[in-house]
């Protein structure tokens, strides 16, 4: 067994980008991983660290030589590899240098078309020391970096310039050069607590030598851990709770590497601010948190994370203190200045915002929003006066400055300054939940006028953006229309709305100004927003069993997503019924028979009087009484118990196939058989294409 130790590589960097900190410090860790595995070499548990100013992994008990690889070679014939004197030739000589053996170590092979010089041996692994900078290498090419920087007279680029190298294995050096930068054992700290060199050992040393004489807590865990339990510590003391939202205890993480809790004030008059404004000062302007008290309310309080441990914490709470204070009066300006004037009278401004060049400006979206809206309205029985009131309002406030100077509250806002303008609530709360859900895992619209603004909206967009022929490709997706698609579906089957999504994309695609794609555009939105269902159930692990079963239900074109999620719903358990892959083998067969048949003149319904075998009358007769039951089940969309009806046809359906033949020589027989197995099919037709099902 190959010696094992221990692998550090760390790159030291100008201050990262806090947003990507996170996802690169993963990718780094993924993707030398990856290399390694692709060189055989064992290692043990990996640790990835990351702060603004460096990357790092440590590999422990990593294998110090690649295991040896058995070669088998195969050289050139022997007729070719000897003379008639039986002497090797040039050619047998030739392989014998290239196997590093004289000829007669030697082997020979046999086969079908001859006999050939072979060699059987062992080729060494190469050592860690050649094969870890190259993996470094690779792995730092593949960090998905939207945009590298140059610096200095080089040619090397990277997120940010590179400063320092350290590759360790164990206590040796691992030489290379990377980024224009020698590899060596010296890191740095903290950029004021400890500027100065840090030596270590061996890799082993890493994290501990940099959080007791480098002032930096390395792992992106450990010092969000400490984030959060500072800031919660903080905030208690000062009488209320910190309120710390994910995405931004990530973002402090990356900006700091001795995080340091400190409280800060602010006057209680701001408190008159909405709330949504003043966390969005404090979170997104300064990175504070804000500190609530018992009931939720917000205090004129936040928690700021310092990076450094100040000798006067006074001095940077006051520094704090004074760097938000000016912020807070900018809200409130904008605030007051923004009910000057009544949304409905910025919908003239609306026409100087262009929504992308070739569909027009956010004035003519608006009015395309407001026809589809009344269609939704028709299906899901809202408010038509409301509706086509949000429908006019629900951009108005993108000309606000409160949402010129904080864009993620556009619809917040609205709603505040349509409550203001005395518009009816239900308005109100559309132009807010017309935009969700904002992400993945958000909140759905509640209320019927806004679940019709947000359905219209989403379905213009889809259908503006295909009509320009800038639909998703791989990766990119700068409209957001993934997310527009799944928001929709979701709108759609988990608020329960009844509505015909491929008669509302006919409507959408008509009213766009532009269509490059052409007749196929409606049917193109479709097929991308069926794609984007089944992303929906997969990622839900709905389909984990049986991922088939989505293509069963398509076949069938259901009119809505929630009619399709039902269907969807009642398939799924019918495949956990005993009698379930029996009868969607009998389907699929049935299918078969009938594509073959297609020339036949099937009946359009089997006549009793000609059936002769029992097990085809019985067949008929259990058809028949269930279709009595499942028909009303059917009407009501019932699906789950109607196929738990259908279900029971499995004794009748096994009888037939084992006792009739179907395509028997008399054409009126065979009619008549085909016409019942038609029917059969019908019945398990009107909720999806069993034959679909692999079983």
């Amino acid at each position: 067994m190959a010696e094992q130790r221990d692998f550090l590589v760390e790159i030291g960097t100008e201050e990262l980008p806090p947003k990507d900190l996170k996802r690169l410090s993963a990718a780094f860790e993924q993707s030398l991983v990856g290399e390694i595995a692709r060189t055989g070499l064992d290692h043990g548990p990996v640790h990835s660290f990351a702060t603004p100013r460096r990357l790092a992994v440590r590999i422990d008990a990593l294998a110090t030589r690649q295991p040896a690889r058995k070669l088998e070679l195969r050289g050139p014939p022997l007729k070719i590899a000897f003379d008639a004197d039986g002497n090797p030739t040039k050619a047998a000589e030739a392989f014998a240098r290239k196997c590093g053996v004289d000829v007669g170590a030697l082997g020979t092979t046999s086969g079908a078309k001859g006999e050939w010089l072979s060699y059987e041996g062992e080729e060494p692994g190469l050592a860690c020391t050649e094969l870890m900078p190259d993996l470094v290498a690779r792995s730092l090419a593949q960090l998905p970096v939207a945009r590298r920087m140059r610096w200095g007279s080089g040619d090397a680029e990277f997120v940010r310039p590179v400063h320092w190298l350290v590759m360790l294995l164990g206590t040796e050096v691992v030489e290379t050069t990377q980024f224009g930068v020698a590899s060596g054992r010296t890191t740095f700290g903290h950029r004021f607590h400890a500027p100065g060199a840090i030596t270590l050992s061996e890799a082993a040393d890493y994290p501990a030598a940099l959080a007791d004489k480098g002032y930096v807590v390395p792992g992106f865990a450990d010092r969000r851990d400490r984030i959060e339990a500072q800031a919660t510590a903080a905030a208690r003391e000062a009488g209320g709770s910190a309120h710390l939202e994910p995405a931004l205890l990530d973002e402090v993480t990356a900006l700091v590497e001795w995080p340091v809790a400190l409280v800060g004030n602010f006057d209680a008059d701001f408190l008159q601010l909405p709330r949504e404004v003043l966390i969005a000062t404090l979170q997104n302007h300064q990175r504070y948190f804000p500190v609530l008290a018992q009931d939720g309310r917000l205090q004129p309080a936040f928690v700021t994370i310092s990076n450094l441990e100040s000798s006067d914490p006074g001095r940077v709470r006051a520094g704090n203190e004074r760097v938000i204070r000016p912020r807070l009066a900018d809200a409130r300006f904008f605030w007051d200045n923004d009910r000057k004037k009544r949304l409905a009278d910025r919908v003239e401004a609306l026409k100087g915002i262009v929504f992308e060049a070739k569909l027009g400006t956010i004035h003519d979206k608006s009015q395309r929003v407001a026809v589809l809206a009344a269609e939704v309205a028709n299906a899901n029985e809202a408010d038509a006066e409301h509706v086509a009131r949000a429908a006019l309002l629900a951009k108005c406030d993108l000309v606000t400055a409160m949402v010129g100077e904080f864009p993620e509250l556009q619809g917040v806002m609205g709603r505040y300054y349509a409550a203001h303008d005395g518009e009816p609530e239900e308005v109100g709360a559309a132009l807010e939940e017309h935009y969700l859900p904002r992400f993945a895992g958000d909140r759905l619209p509640t209320g019927g006028v806004g679940q019709a603004i947000a359905v219209a909206d989403k379905l213009d967009t889809l259908c503006g953006i295909f009509a320009i022929g800038k639909r998703p490709t791989g990766t990119r997706d700068p409209f957001g229309l993934r997310r527009a698609a799944v928001g929709l579906l979701r709108i759609l089957i988990e608020d329960q709305l009844d509505l015909p999504l491929r008669d509302l994309i006919e409507v959408a695609v008509h009213l766009q100004p532009v269509n490059k794609v052409g007749d196929s555009l409606a049917e193109d939105v479709y097929g991308y927003t069926m794609e984007r269902l089944r992303a929906y159930y997969s990622d839900s692990g709905t389909l984990e069993s049986h991922p088939e079963i989505f293509d069963a239900v398509l076949l069938r074109k259901p009119a809505s997503p929630l009619d399709f999620d039902r269907r969807l719903a009642a398939v799924m358990n019918f495949m956990t019924l005993e009698q379930a892959q029996t009868l969607a083998a009998a389907n699929k067969r049935v299918a078969n028979i009938l594509r073959k048949a297609a020339d036949e003149a099937i009946p359009a319904q089997p006549d009793p009087a000609i059936f002769q075998d029992a097990e085809e009358k019985q067949l008929y007769e259990e058809l028949v009484a269930a279709e009595s039951i499942v028909e009303p089940l059917l009407t009501s969309r019932n699906y789950t118990d109607a196929l738990s009806h259908l279900a029971r046809l499995r004794a009748p359906v096994d009888a037939f196939f084992d006792a009739v033949m179907v395509m028997t020589e008399d054409p009126a027989l065979r009619r008549n058989r085909l016409a019942l197995l038609a029917r059969m099919r019908d019945s398990f037709l009107r909720v999806a294409d069993l034959s679909a099902i692999n079983v």
